[in-house]
């Protein structure tokens, strides 16, 4: 599969591959967020700081040069709002996303998931999947949102963040 552009854009926000130098923003943002990020997604659930940045941008560095994940920076302006990414497997792109705590409501991971389900399928996916725990209505909203069809639950993998249910809602989208 081709590599995705390592920049998308609208007209609200812009997603950046991301960078090394990005480390200090990405900490302060994801750090202020813990708590919020936390309660659903298990990288944040004990708080986050340069340590766990540090690791996430040589982790997201090496995944992209083997064409496992892209991760991008969602920003708005030049303001670092969340991140996003793609996670490829032999049949579909799987998409995800994070909004910092000051961020959310403003339609962000909406516009970052549209984006990446259209990349999703200019690189050839078949089908875009979203999955997300099944109380967090938030971010189940989001595919709901885009057209994407629930297709399902299954059981989460553990560890689960607190606030998960551990029953995760899949929606798909296949290409038209």
């Amino acid at each position: 599969m081709e590599t995705p552009a390592e920049t998308l854009a609208d007209e609200a926000v812009t997603l950046r591959r991301w960078q090394p130098e990005q480390l200090e923003t990405l900490a302060a943002v994801a750090g202020d967020s813990a708590a919020h990020l936390g309660a659903w997604m298990i990288w944040a659930a004990y708080g986050y700081g340069r340590r766990e940045a540090a690791d996430f941008l040589e982790n997201t560095a090496k995944n992209w040069a083997e064409g496992k994940t892209y991760d991008f920076a969602i920003l708005a302006g030049e303001d670092l709002v969340g991140g996003a990414g793609m996670i490829t497997h032999p049949d579909r792109i799987e998409i995800g996303y994070w909004l910092g705590r000051h961020h959310t409501g403003r339609g962000y991971a909406t516009r970052a998931a549209r984006l990446l389900t259209a990349e999703a399928f200019r690189l050839g996916a078949p089908e875009v999947e979203i999955r997300h725990d099944e109380k967090n209505l938030a971010s189940g909203a989001v595919p709901a949102r885009l057209g994407f069809t629930m297709t399902g639950d299954e059981a989460a993998e553990p560890p689960l963040a607190p606030a998960c249910a551990g029953v995760n809602r899949i929606w798909r989208l296949k290409r038209v």
